[in-house]
């Protein structure tokens, strides 16, 4: 299972929101790229940037550091936020991102999203206040729930599915294990297969979880999350933000009981 380290950017700074909430902010940087190479340098597996000026407007108004962020570290980068059309996702794989996320875009377009993942590595956000789907910054109600968009795109070509429980996002009050667990049976069941013929099915999209994060234990017990029905498909990553700022643990700590959860 791999660590992906959070940075969202606002305003230039490195910041951390309360549920989404644009006016509860905490800054804990203002240079996200080096607390990106910091991240990497203590052994993170992905570093995952989110621009949240760009995902609230629509235009991606912080690619400048997220282009910069890509040429510091040397490990891959997993970036959204206001990426609303296929030109502007190229524009990032260019700028050396190696998967993008998209949120409201899925819902809009999504043709567009099976597109772009024909040829590129592409994530579906999918982030729910009460099991639906929010949008443009987590600010807009679309009135999707989560295993309804993530079973749209389990199918698709897409890479990964990211499932935040907005809810949790920033509480430190630990994960949605249960909405984890649905999401990963949704994304592994063949299309009209019941449950009890699901034994020999196999994830075919890596599901990523994200929000609540606040300590070692949660780490460890989603390393060993299984689906209800698919007792051998599990979480392939989860990001984390606040509890690495927080000092709940560290970078190392948190991969290495990622990769050895036993």
């Amino acid at each position: 299972m791999e660590l992906f380290c959070a940075v969202d950017i606002l305003s230039g700074r490195c910041v951390r929101l309360l549920q989404g909430d644009y006016n509860a902010k905490t800054t804990y940087n203002d240079d996200p790229v080096g607390v990106a190479v910091r991240m990497a340098e203590e052994g993170a597996d992905w570093i995952h940037v989110v621009d949240l000026d760009g995902a609230r407007s629509g235009h991606s108004e912080n690619a400048k550091i997220v282009s910069e962020i890509a040429a510091a570290v040397n490990i891959p980068v997993q970036a959204g936020g206001g990426i609303r059309s296929q030109a502007t996702a190229e524009a990032w794989f260019a700028a050396g991102v190696e998967r993008v996320v998209l949120g409201t875009a899925a819902l809009q377009a999504p043709e567009m999203v099976k597109a772009l993942a024909d040829s590129h590595r592409i994530a579906v956000a999918l982030d729910a206040r009460d099991n639906e789907i929010a949008t443009d910054g987590w600010l807009q109600e679309s009135g999707r729930t989560v295993l309804e968009v993530a079973k749209r795109f389990t199918d698709t070509g897409v890479d990964a599915l990211i499932v935040t429980d907005i809810t949790r996002d920033g509480m430190l009050q630990g994960p949605n294990f249960k909405g984890l667990s649905e999401v990963i049976d949704a994304a592994s069941h063949d299309k009209g297969a019941s449950p009890l013929a699901l034994g020999a099915a196999h994830n075919s999209i890596d599901i990523i979880a994200s929000g609540g994060v606040s300590s070692i234990d949660d780490l460890q017990a989603l390393a060993s999350l299984r689906g209800g029905f698919q007792q051998q498909n599990k979480l392939s990553g989860v990001i984390v933000g606040k509890a690495l700022y927080e000092k709940c643990f560290s970078v190392a700590e948190a991969v290495a009981i990622l990769k050895h959860p036993e």
